[in-house]
């Protein structure tokens, strides 16, 4: 019988960098090179194939740090792993495992974040990250990381900026282009959204050369630690720009023995925010099971990633 791939991929490609396929199409893809001060996810591709993100902001020049979907935060014991003007690095130390499938594709990887001045290494990140097929062309991507400090404990200190950040295409932008963000609440715009509390957060804007629409919708699971907890506040930007702020009204504290953990889902849909749609995935989301890496019994890899049983 001929060789079938399985429906979803992991494809490691040359220049430090992973491809996710569903079906054959990349549909996201992982840069971990050492030429961007922390590695991303880019492109991030709609059901039509039009890229929802951009590297960059559409219109101010000191915001390079945005990276299509990244990882960062901006005051971790005072040191700025947001911003490209300091010389904090988060680099990928190594890939822990790929798993393909045809229900999902699955990549752990282990970065560390220094701090740019010995340069000592303050954290230990494990990445999960798995990309599965939804309805139609619609796809998920799911994120699930851990933050281990190398002293006992570590604070991620009070900001707006952290931990994951979403830099839309400028076609879906409200300001740039003619995009809408919607919330879990029902609210539209960034005037009734900024700040506010929300189980979900959706940015979606116009297929280029059709009547189309596509867009992002962005869940944090609500056993997310967070300050002020679930639902989080979001920031977010008529520009283009969404993120869950997990520190907006405080400090979180992580250690060792306790490490902090986050799961997000990023679910890339066809169409315009569908509210019901959104509440689906998202109690979907909160059943399902997170990650575990774990050494795997065979020889020839040494750590497998899979879902937690039960």
């Amino acid at each position: 019988m001929p060789y079938e791939h399985p429906r979803c991929r992991l494809v490691p490609l040359p220049d430090d960098r992973v491809a996710f396929e569903v079906d054959g199409v990349e549909r996201t893809r992982w840069h971990f090179g050492t030429n961007a001060p922390r590695p991303f996810f880019h492109p991030v591709v709609g059901p039509s194939g039009t890229n929802l993100v951009r590297m960059g902001h559409p219109g101010a020049a000191n915001h390079d740090h945005h990276r299509g979907a990244w990882f960062a935060h901006a005051k971790v014991s005072g040191v700025d792993f947001w911003s490209d003007r300091t010389d904090a690095r988060i680099r990928q130390r190594f890939w822990l495992s790929y798993v393909d499938g045809d229900d999902e594709a699955i990549m752990a990887a282990r970065l560390r974040w220094y701090d740019g001045h010995d340069p000592a290494e303050l954290l230990e990140q494990e990445l999960v990250a798995a990309v599965r097929p939804g309805e139609g062309d619609d796809w998920f991507l799911e994120l699930q990381t851990s933050l281990v400090p190398k002293s006992e404990m570590l604070e991620l200190q009070q900001t707006n900026f952290g931990l994951l950040a979403v830099r839309m295409a400028k076609h879906v932008s409200a300001f740039f282009g003619d995009g809408v963000i919607t919330d879990s609440a029902g609210r539209v715009q960034e005037p009734a959204i900024f700040g506010r509390a929300a189980a979900w957060m959706d940015y979606s804007g116009p297929v280029p050369g059709s009547d189309g629409r596509e867009g992002i919708t962005y869940f944090s699971l609500p056993r997310n630690p967070g300050a002020p907890g679930f639902p989080p506040k979001w920031h977010v930007r008529e520009d283009g720009w969404m993120g869950a702020s997990v520190c907006r009204d405080g400090s979180l504290v992580t250690t060792q023995a306790d490490p902090l953990v986050f799961r997000y889902l990023l679910h890339v849909h066809d169409g315009p925010v569908d509210a019901k749609r959104a509440e689906r995935v998202a109690a979907e989301f909160a059943a399902r099971p997170g990650f575990v890496v774990e050494k795997s019994a065979a020889r020839h890899r040494q750590y497998v990633a899979r879902r937690v049983d039960g």
